[in-house]
């Protein structure tokens, strides 16, 4: 069942947003060559704590930390840990903010000083594919209208669409209905209505779609070994059309 939120609703997930908003920007501000994805993490979880927010990971499912650091040909749900971040590294981050029962939800991939211009390209086009897949998160709309875009952004760039990772709902939980594939036909799946709100999250591999998950349990990467970057934002679905709540400048 998709639900469908107030407006008071949806501006308690926007203050829950706004946390995970500004603790990326602090992060990427504070993200060093020489640093361990562990100092990233307790960094975060500190931001957020000073913020009155919970982190939303910590303890979801098991998850052992509030960040999910992903670098390089890793995918998603990166575990923390001694790993140092090097220059030429691109690292993702994953956040989740519990704000009076709301939560918020957004992601990153940022390049670790100088990355060839390939790199820079698969960082673009990810994003850009978020921002054309939000564009169709339209009332009256169709939930697939979402998912057709962010494909047809990504696929003349040659690069592989994570097929086994998708994006969500959410609201009082961090994963509700509907699921949010980053590919397939347009007009197809629920209709898009005021009161969603989505988590859309493309996930693209340099190379094949294909991906693994680690023995830990958690951290998926590219089957072929292939830089992956991912982009994720919170979006409310109004009237007036997709209003993103996961950046800082919702509060302008």
């Amino acid at each position: 069942m998709i639900i469908l939120k107030s407006e008071a609703e949806i501006e308690k997930i926007a203050k829950a947003s706004r946390i995970v908003a500004s603790t990326l920007q602090s992060l990427r501000a504070f993200i060093k060559p020489g640093m361990t994805t562990l100092m990233l993490d307790a960094f975060a979880e500190k931001q957020i704590i000073e913020q009155g927010g919970v982190p939303a990971f910590k303890g979801y499912r098991n998850f052992p930390a509030t960040l999910c650091v992903s670098v390089n040909e890793e995918v998603v749900h990166g575990i923390p840990s001694e790993k140092v971040i090097k220059e030429g590294d691109i690292v993702g981050m994953d956040l989740g903010v519990i704000l009076d029962g709301f939560y918020g939800d957004a992601a990153l991939t940022l390049p670790i000083g100088e990355v060839d211009s390939e790199v820079h390209r698969l960082l673009e086009v990810t994003e850009k594919s978020l921002y054309a897949g939000i564009a169709q998160a339209l009332e009256g709309g169709r939930l697939s209208d979402i998912s057709h875009a962010v494909q047809s952004a990504v696929e003349p760039a040659g690069y592989g669409i994570v097929t086994d990772f998708v994006g969500h709902g959410i609201g009082r939980s961090l994963h509700e209905e509907p699921q949010i594939p980053n590919f397939g036909p347009k007009g197809k799946g629920p209709r898009l209505r005021e009161g969603m709100v989505l988590a859309i999250e493309p996930m693209v591999n340099l190379g094949k779609h294909e991906v693994k998950v680690l023995d830990d349990g958690w951290t998926a990467v590219s089957a072929d070994g292939s830089l992956s970057a991912h982009f994720e934002h919170t979006v409310a679905i109004t009237k007036e059309g997709p209003v993103i709540l996961s950046q800082v400048e919702h509060d302008v």
